[in-house]
């Protein structure tokens, strides 16, 4: 059986179907099916709707084509998201649409929500759906021109690709890999506190993999800028899909060499090592209050868990 990824927006269950997305009738037809669910986003915020499921107080807005007649222009960013159990799902942008929460046939039905606020009151695998949707709309609001020759570029492959039709290039979503790593010495970790943070507030140390770098290589490298510390073994404990706008969380556990710490105070306002007694304790809410751990949607959170709640037989 497979284990599940603890992370918020991950297991997302649908079958992309890849394999469908260059044959534009069949796109259409499943556009037009009567069965097919189809998320609005309006200004990057998916419709939710409000319920009384304790577990899950949100579901997502899905809805029929027929619904959103007059609110999706010709030429809207309608992203086939894949299937699940034969049902065809899409996520469209109203891009036109004024304030569509309030005004014409979705006025009172839901509200479009920031999915960061909403992912928490979502059932969890409707939630990774919702991160693919806005993730794909976002790349194609910020690629609307050929990076090769400046053309305009076209909508394609069930909005998987953007053709140029002047010089022909093909562009494709890009997804930026991070690497956020927990340091690590015996029963110590270190954390770090971001400049613009709350002040008693720390997280594991995080920071974009660069072109021709390997995961191992950028975690050394982040943590030696940000700390100086120097780390020898990096072990990848899992990801999270992170769609603001589009990133891959790639979560490590990184063993310290050195531990004395000096931050610069520009990404780093201060960095300090704490024990696993004292991060058990926060993450079971008994902790000092002035201290503060992520929230569980943040893969820092879980990194912490999976490394605070371990057995002493374990290994990671």
């Amino acid at each position: 059986m497979t284990r599940l990824n603890p992370n918020t927006f991950a297991n997302n269950p649908l079958d992309r179907m890849s394999d469908k997305r260059p044959d534009g009738d069949w796109i259409a037809a499943q556009w037009k099916d009567g069965a097919t669910l189809i998320v609005p986003f309006w200004r990057l915020q998916p419709l939710v709707i409000e319920n009384r499921n304790p577990d899950n107080p949100l579901d997502v807005g899905w809805l029929r084509a027929g619904a959103l007649e007059g609110l999706v222009s010709r030429n809207a960013v309608k992203i086939f998201l894949g299937q699940k159990d034969g049902v065809s799902h899409f996520a469209v942008d109203l891009d036109r649409a004024q304030d569509p929460e309030n005004e014409g046939p979705l006025a009172g039905l839901g509200k479009f929500m920031d999915l960061r606020g909403a992912a928490a009151g979502l059932d969890a695998r409707e939630a990774a759906i919702l991160a693919q949707g806005k993730s794909m709309i976002d790349w194609h609001h910020r690629h609307g021109f050929c990076s090769v020759c400046g053309t305009a570029s076209q909508f394609a492959d069930g909005g998987y690709k953007r053709d140029c039709g002047n010089c022909g290039a093909e562009h494709f979503p890009r997804t930026d890999p991070v690497v956020i790593s927990l340091v690590v010495r015996d029963d110590e970790c270190l954390m770090g506190r971001g400049p613009q943070w709350p002040r008693g507030m720390f997280s594991a140390l995080a920071g974009f993999l660069e072109p021709g770098e390997t995961i191992e290589e950028a975690v050394r490298r982040e943590i030696a800028e940000e700390t100086t510390v120097k780390v020898g073994s990096v072990k990848y404990i899992h990801s999270q899909p992170w769609p603001f706008p589009s990133s891959l969380m790639i979560g490590c556990i990184a063993e310290a060499e050195t531990t004395e710490v000096q931050v610069d105070g520009v990404e780093i306002a201060e960095a300090r090592w704490f024990t696993r007694e004292r991060i058990t304790a926060t993450l079971k809410g008994e902790g000092d209050k002035s201290f503060m751990t992520p929230p569980p949607m943040a893969i820092a959170h879980q990194l912490l868990r999976a490394w605070a709640f371990q057995s002493k037989a374990d290994e990671l």
